[in-house]
């Protein structure tokens, strides 16, 4: 195990060197001149653009500015924003803990709900309610995120008033302790709900398709014909062994959570990292941009290293040796 976990690690960082390579060299290929979107359409002094260029480096070589971007990741540094004017390491780290505050209760729920869902349509195959489930989990996949969150604040948040329709806090309000907490909670409540509904669907349809092939198998059989109740034969030998491709999907799932609510955000306005990448990508704000696609891709190959240990503790014939 203990090898396995050192292959694994020493082959994520060619994966991430070519992951930041690539999003070095996509970045200084979009059209737009940073600079010039940093001044805008007024006048500028003569010198003025070429002098915002030297300061963030942008008049050096394209080989020049990438080895001065790896030599500041070695340091820990993820460069300054263009358009915040702040360190991008604090930037999008505060934006990220914004980001998974809403992002993981949603992954968690969708989960739970959909392992469920899966199962009650499994275990109930070809009957109205396995229809019901399945078209369900259809009809949730099809539609767009962007207009499930148009719909919600629509229902919710225009016409019953229920929730608000945008940001993390209520503007001008001076609310703090449990009333703080209960503002944001508020303001929450409907971005979790769109993803949640999102992730459902697909945790749910690759559930019920699991479990209905594990359900024939030959391991069923053989525990009914030992006596054993219908409903513990589902739970600890069916559910158990079709975990394997639920948990691919899950921590798939996870494994995009900073990058995964980034048409939710717009709509909400709420303010992490999806939609500090719109804003950066739009502004070209090279490091927030760079920062963004490395901190999604090292959660990646995190959650996916922590899915193969996963196998593991679900079906023992997945266990890993050290000679792996």
């Amino acid at each position: 195990m203990r090898r396995y976990l050192s292959v694994r690690v020493m082959w994520a960082i060619p994966t991430l060197f070519g992951i930041v390579l690539a999003g070095f060299v996509l970045t200084r290929v979009l059209p737009g001149d940073p600079a010039q979107i940093l001044v805008g359409d007024f006048p500028a002094p003569p010198g003025y653009i070429e002098e915002i260029r030297a300061r963030y480096g942008l008049d050096q070589s394209y080989v020049e500015q990438f080895v001065a971007y790896i030599s500041s990741l070695l340091h820990a540094d993820l460069g300054y924003s263009f358009m915040h004017g702040q360190p991008v390491t604090r930037l999008v780290f505060q934006r990220a803990g914004r980001t998974l505050l809403i992002m993981v209760p949603a992954l968690v729920i969708a989960s739970v709900v959909g392992v469920f869902l899966g199962s009650a349509a499994a275990r109930r195959q070809g009957t109205k309610w396995d229809t019901l489930i399945t078209a369900f989990a259809i009809t949730g996949r099809s539609v767009p995120v962007f207009w499930l969150a148009i719909l919600l604040v629509m229902v919710f948040a225009v016409r019953l008033g229920w929730f608000p329709t945008s940001g993390m806090r209520t503007v001008g309000s001076s609310l703090t302790g449990l009333g703080a907490i209960t503002d944001v909670f508020r303001h929450m409540v409907l971005p979790m709900a769109t993803l949640s509904l999102a992730y459902t669907t697909v945790v749910a349809r690759v559930a019920r398709t699991s479990i209905v092939e594990s359900s024939h198998e030959d391991f069923v059989d053989t525990a009914l014909a030992k006596g054993l109740d219908d409903r513990a034969v589902h739970w600890r030998h069916v559910v158990r062994n079709s975990l394997i491709p639920v948990v691919t999907v899950i921590g798939f799932n996870f494994g995009f959570a900073l990058t995964g609510a980034i048409l939710t955000e717009t709509v909400f306005g709420w303010p992490g990292v999806g939609s500090l990448l719109i804003t950066a990508v739009t502004a070209r704000d090279y490091p927030v941009i760079l920062a963004v696609l490395l901190l999604a891709a090292v959660m990646v190959v995190v959650f996916n290293l922590v899915t193969d240990l996963a196998y593991v503790l679900i079906d023992p014939r997945a266990k890993v040796s050290d000679e792996a």
